[in-house]
């Protein structure tokens, strides 16, 4: 428990595109602490507070949407197009299973 918060923090596992790896200077994990009730959204927050180098690749920047040619999976589903509110997978929220952020392909 986060004393100064009051919130319960959950150490989850996040695995960056090559490119985010990047910017960030980090491998292709990485461990965050992200609070309950743990979503998308917060992951995300976590993220970029911790690599504010990333904040505005990810999601814009003014509607905090998804950028399109950027894809979330969770234990094998894909969580792209779940809002920003939705509650990750009981194996991410423990640690078992990370969060893939992939950089999607386009073209013919």
């Amino acid at each position: 428990m986060d004393s100064e918060q009051g919130t319960d923090n959950r150490l989850i596992r996040v695995v960056l595109p090559q490119h985010l790896r990047m910017l960030a200077g980090v491998g292709a994990e990485v461990e965050l602490a992200v609070a309950a009730p743990v979503t998308v959204g917060r992951a995300l927050d976590a993220l970029e507070a911790r690599y504010p180098m990333l904040r505005g690749t990810i999601r814009e920047y003014g509607t905090g949407q998804r950028r399109a040619f950027l894809r979330f999976f969770a234990c094998e589903e894909d969580w792209s197009h779940e809002g920003m509110d939705a509650k990750l997978p009981e194996a991410v929220v423990a640690g078992r299973e990370p969060l893939l952020i992939i950089g999607a392909i386009a073209g013919g």
